[in-house]
């Protein structure tokens, strides 16, 4: 991937995670070498197994926006809320009292409908639960498992770590959810 500080490359890697709203747990994973999220979240979305079920819907952050993803998982049965840009953290009285107003019309943008869809209250749900569902899973995986950064190289045996990564996240989810508690003391032998 092309480097920002000094526009030369490096070896990084984008690592993706489909997180399941109910359970909380990574349902499917993946990891490419795009320097954006725009091209990975549909084979993502392949990855779930289908054992699993397919998903009803996919809330995805403004990395994913675009006509390619929309389009891609409609065509899965999978409707999507993609943030269409960043919003602010404070809204002024007037936003936050507005009316929703009139659905954009069938020949408006992708964009614009995408837009109109999150302002509803089912989009505006619907985009709430990715951030208590996905978001938390990096968060525990960075700042609680302490993983930041692959131990290998070349993009299959990367794969193979992330899978080991999730797997282990997974894990210790299923022992929380199972009723067990994560807390040790250590004990001499």
């Amino acid at each position: 991937m092309k480097n920002s500080r000094d526009q030369g490359f490096d070896q990084h890697y984008n690592a993706q995670v489909g997180v399941s709203h109910q359970s909380m747990l990574i349902i499917a994973a993946s990891v490419s070498n795009h320097p954006n999220d725009q091209l990975d979240a549909l084979p993502t979305v392949d990855e779930i197994d289908p054992g699993l079920g397919k998903p009803e819907r996919a809330a995805l952050d403004n990395g994913y926006f675009s006509i390619t993803n929309i389009k891609g998982l409609q065509d899965r049965g999978i409707e999507p809320y993609i943030a269409t840009g960043r919003s602010s953290h404070y809204l002024s009285w007037k936003d936050l009292l507005a009316e929703l107003g009139d659905p954009p019309a069938p020949e408006a943008s992708q964009k614009l409908k995408m837009a109109y869809q999150l302002k509803t209250d089912e989009g505006q749900a619907m985009y709430r639960l990715r951030k208590c569902t996905v978001e938390p899973a990096i968060g525990i995986i960075k700042e609680t498992m302490g993983f930041r950064q692959f131990s290998l190289r070349g993009l299959k045996k990367v794969q193979g770590e992330w899978s080991l990564v999730c797997l282990a996240f997974n894990l210790r989810r299923l022992h929380v959810l199972m009723g067990g508690d994560l807390s040790f003391s250590p004990t001499g032998c």
